[in-house]
């Protein structure tokens, strides 16, 4: 018999999760924006409170619902028999649900409209690679972690990884379609423009699976990584 915890409890952990990372991302650009007009200090504080958010609720949340917290996660993991397909619809629209929520608190928190669509574009052949190579990164941190250090050391690389990616990559390393999503309704340093979303989702999904792929061969048998994943929680079949 499973001792995982229900779909409902699940779904609602990647809410809180999800929420709780924009809150950090989108809370922590308006702060640095305001603080200082110094743009690379502004991103470097942007990076190091992401990937300590990250860290953290991948940590809180990982033990109810594995902590995805990214639907491109959600389907590399649907891809290695991790998570059934039919689950795959909830976990997503709690995780796009989780970030709407934390970008209109973090607006709120620092008195702004709670939604104002984005103006800033992000588009372009360079900003479009950066984001295949932040999100197929992602995977591959995700990937080749689970396998011989499961638990809370995938969620220490997983943040270290984001930090790092906000850095060396020309699209800052959204490399997740909920918060690519979630930040499309803040108009502040963090956001980006409808029209620039709609690429940034596509490349993300791209990029994942193609990493979830090459680790196929890279890792035999996915089973196995899939079901170590941060999730300890996830089906096996």
């Amino acid at each position: 018999m499973s001792n995982r915890p229900s779909l409902p409890r699940r779904a609602l952990a990647e809410v809180l999760g999800t929420g709780f990372l924009l809150l950090a991302i989108v809370g922590s650009g308006i702060a640095a924006d305001r603080l200082t007009d110094d743009l690379a200090l502004t991103l470097l504080i942007n990076a190091i409170v992401t990937g300590a958010a990250l860290t953290a609720m991948i940590t809180a949340v990982g033990p109810v619902s594995g902590a995805h917290l990214n639907p491109a996660v959600t389907v590399a993991i649907a891809m290695e028999r991790g998570l059934p397909w039919r689950e795959v619809p909830l976990y997503v629209g709690a995780q796009v649900a989780g970030a709407a929520i934390g970008v209109v608190a973090a607006n709120l928190m620092f008195d702004l409209p709670a939604v104002a669509l984005a103006q800033t574009g992000r588009a372009g052949a360079g900003l479009w690679l950066g984001e295949f190579i932040a999100t197929f990164g992602l995977l591959t941190v995700i990937w080749g972690t689970v396998r011989s250090h499961p638990g809370a050391t995938v969620a220490v690389a997983v943040g270290l990884y984001v930090t790092a990616a906000i850095w060396f990559t020309s699209s800052a390393g959204f490399a997740n379609p909920a918060v690519t999503v979630g930040r499309i309704f803040t108009d502040s340093y963090t956001g980006i423009a409808p029209l620039g979303a709609l690429p940034f989702v596509a490349i993300q999904f791209s990029g994942a699976a193609a990493a979830t792929l090459l680790f196929r061969w890279l890792l035999p048998n996915p089973l196995n990584v899939a079901t170590k994943t941060v999730v300890p929680h996830e089906v096996r079949r």
